[in-house]
């Protein structure tokens, strides 16, 4: 069985951190996010996010300078506070030590997740980091699931996927994958949704370990 984690919202509580990065982002612009905005944005890979940003406010910066921008304020966060879930740690040790393999798999920037995962002490558990803006698609498109599947050998059926986002969860569950829903507030509205679709779904990775 082949077990791959979201990172955002799922192994660390960082998604509180890219409200922040909006709002210092568009205030810096005299800017508000709308929830049309602050949605769109969260469920979609950064050059995408940074397109749609740009089209949004009809900003003069391109999408490069605006990805730049936000990597310089989110850096900080995720290299040196933003914290890891309650039981993630002991979850991926448990995993380990049962021989199972690990693989990351987010939408997260490649310097950031590793800035993360060092801090943490992670980087051993992951076999590799699945970065989906790699292959160009978002995650809530059911084929990001398949290629990570390929990529380490496996069938989707033999998948195990952690994530907080219903909309990647219903996508990875569509792939094939056993989807693990996982409590994040910043979907809190959308508990349900998570729950639909899961198969089976944890407030905290911790009440995960206890089954």
């Amino acid at each position: 069985m082949m077990f791959f984690f979201d990172l955002d919202g799922t192994l660390l509580d960082s998604n509180g951190v890219w409200l922040k990065v909006d709002d210092e982002f568009l205030s810096r612009r005299g800017l508000a996010a709308t929830p049309e905005y602050t949605f769109t944005v969260g469920h979609s890979i950064f050059p995408v996010a940074a397109q749609y940003t740009k089209d949004y406010y009809h900003l003069d910066d391109t999408p490069q300078e605006i990805m730049a921008e936000w990597r310089a304020l989110a850096y900080d966060a995720y290299a040196h506070t933003v914290p890891l879930k309650p039981g993630a740690a002991a979850l991926l040790k448990r995993l380990k030590i049962r021989g199972n393999r690990m693989a990351l798999l987010t939408a997260s920037l490649p310097e950031l997740c590793q800035a993360a995962l060092k801090r943490h002490g992670l980087e051993s558990f992951f076999e590799e980091l699945f970065f989906s803006q790699e292959v160009g698609m978002e995650k809530r498109d059911p084929q990001v699931y398949i290629l990570a599947a390929r990529r380490f050998g496996v069938d989707p059926k033999d998948c195990v996927l952690f994530e907080d986002a219903p909309y990647n969860c219903a996508a990875a569950k569509e792939a094939g994958y056993t989807v693990v829903g996982v409590y994040d507030n910043l979907y809190a509205s959308r508990w349900d949704d998570v729950v639909a679709n899961s198969h089976y779904a944890v407030r905290s990775l911790e009440e995960f370990l206890k089954q």
